[in-house]
């Protein structure tokens, strides 16, 4: 667990950083990092032995998990998350440029554009969606027509999925704050856990 506190004190002394990043990268810090508080966690579990009887022992166990829990969120689930919507927001690019090239078509066929606008709107859409179940009864519209309005709900499905990953990612912000506050809490009931162990368990050697 002390080992884990390296890479806080790498990060924030500027002098130590320096010295620190000439000779690793800041991203192997930040694997020990992870790897010694994992560690760390895995050998304080093992070292209740299932027992717990005091409650500093049972608060140490519980800031030891949201620590570790809100180490997971930070470095796998919010990357995870931003993975996937610079990936989205590419594809959104991509089918905005083919949007772009087929409302051009369209606007350059009058009658053809015509033959979008009754499937224009929620209602409209929703026939559109029950028409497809009976093509015979449907107009068979304009190749470019079909791919105008299939391209319209792949963009609005893309905006609406960037923008909740957008919320989770706001709401996932607070991991850090979250983790540090949960560290300090955790070294803090370490250090008492470590005191009172000398202090009740140890002193009688004197």
């Amino acid at each position: 667990m002390v080992a884990s506190l390296v890479y806080s004190v790498v990060k924030r002394v500027r002098p130590v950083k320096a010295w620190v990043t000439r000779r690793v990268s800041m991203r192997a810090v930040l694997g020990w990092h992870m790897y010694a508080g994992l560690l760390g966690a895995i050998l304080g579990l093992l070292h209740t032995g299932h027992k717990f009887d005091s409650p500093l022992g049972v608060a140490l166990t519980a800031a030891m998990l949201v620590v570790v829990l809100s180490g997971y969120v930070g470095r796998h689930l919010m990357k995870q998350i931003a993975l996937d919507v610079n990936e989205k927001k590419e594809l959104l690019t991509r089918l905005e440029s083919v949007y772009r090239q087929t409302a051009g078509d369209l606007a350059a066929h009058p009658e053809q554009a015509a033959l979008v606008r009754p499937w224009s709107g929620f209602w409209g859409r929703l026939a559109a969606a029950v028409s497809h179940l009976f093509p015979r009864t449907a107009p068979a519209p304009h190749p470019a027509s079909v791919r105008a309005l299939e391209l319209a709900e792949s963009m609005a499905d893309l905006e609406y999925a960037i923008k909740t990953d957008e919320t989770f990612r706001w709401w996932f912000g607070f991991w850090l704050r979250v983790h540090v506050v949960a560290s300090v809490l955790m070294y803090a009931l370490l250090a008492l856990h470590v005191w009172a162990d000398i202090h009740y368990g140890l002193r009688w050697f004197a």
